[in-house]
């Protein structure tokens, strides 16, 4: 057992204990939660924390860091409420000034690490590690050039507005381009990203590095778009944060295979490893469920799956049958250490 039988206590994934200081809406399903830490807490412009959710922390879920160090003077966690969602609707509707959480270390590889002019492209809430890296380089790095695409539903779901009107003020190596498909106000484009559109407004597109955030269909066509624009490869970056989804047969089934003690299931073709494990009540543990935190590692001995994530396994942790259970899908009987 990892998790705390009392409230505000550690778990051994989120050992930082922070207090809240104020909960601020940004939009109108959006809210960022400021944190007071009085110890040391090391992160990097653009990385994410899991987070206890609850008084037990018996549930983690990982948020991004949409404060910058150095910068911004609390620790900040900006969620959308997602309808029946355990970790956005106790972040944002139960937290209160003075409530205490806690957060694992920070993790996360979508950073900027690099002299080159950037193209940052984000759409919803994936503007928080945008915002947290865009603060940094423009303060920090004035020499670098800075592209920002930043697409909406509707000007009233532009996440940090009042912040990205001074920035714009202020840094004149910044370009901020916010395109709203519905009631696009002056000085916004109305409509979705597109191929034509990023070349016609970002100026030496191939010499800049892409970093993405936001739905994964959003990824895949950006990325696609900058490549076909002649960005290599190694220069885009995707911010990897959420599970890939994949079709559950409803007739199809395979048989999952524990061999300690041996037990066998009946689970449904292209069911997560994780899913299925949950659903037979198998022990695994299990915080950001997107491909991101390494805690649901588990091992298949043999059986027919894909991945679709392997951030934080080793080369020789994948050659000895090791996968992310939340991002493996299983599409054929599979045995399990």
């Amino acid at each position: 057992m990892n998790f705390p039988l009392f409230p505000d206590q550690p778990t051994a994934l989120c050992q930082n204990r922070m207090q809240v200081h104020s909960v601020t809406q940004e939009t109108p399903d959006v809210w960022t939660i400021s944190l007071l830490t009085h110890d040391v807490y090391d992160y990097r412009p653009g990385q994410f924390a899991l987070v206890n959710i609850g008084p037990r922390g018996d549930v983690q879920r990982a948020y991004t860091l949409s404060s910058t160090p150095g910068l911004s003077p609390f620790i900040q966690l900006t969620v959308r409420r997602i309808s029946g969602g355990s970790g956005s609707g106790w972040l944002t509707q139960q937290l209160k000034t003075g409530d205490y959480v806690w957060l694992s270390d920070a993790q996360g590889e979508f950073t900027c690490d690099t002299a080159q002019p950037l193209l940052l492209l984000a759409a919803g809430c994936g503007v928080t590690p945008v915002m947290s890296i865009a603060r940094d380089v423009l303060a920090n790095c004035p020499a670098q050039n800075v592209h920002v695409f930043y697409s909406v539903r509707s000007p009233q779901d532009v996440i940090f507005a009042a912040e990205w009107r001074r920035l714009a003020a202020q840094y004149p190596q910044l370009t901020l381009i916010i395109l709203a498909e519905q009631d696009a106000l002056p000085g916004q484009i109305a409509g979705r990203l597109s191929q034509d559109l990023l070349q016609s407004q970002v100026p030496n597109i191939r010499s800049r590095r892409v970093m993405i955030c936001g739905p994964a269909p959003y990824m895949t066509l950006a990325g696609n778009w900058t490549a076909e624009l002649g960005v290599p490869a190694e220069h885009i970056v995707k911010e990897q944060f959420q599970a890939t989804e994949m079709e559950v047969s409803d007739e199809r089934t395979l048989t999952l295979t524990r061999l300690t003690p041996l037990a066998n299931y009946r689970v449904a073709v292209g069911t997560t490893l994780l899913a299925a494990m949950e659903q037979h009540q198998l022990p695994v543990t299990a915080a950001c469920r997107a491909g991101v935190c390494g805690s649901c590692k588990t091992r298949v001995l043999s059986g027919d799956y894909q991945t679709t994530s392997r951030m934080t396994l080793t080369d020789d942790d994948v050659a000895q049958g090791y996968v992310l259970a939340c991002s493996c899908q299983l599409q054929g009987d599979v045995t399990l250490a």
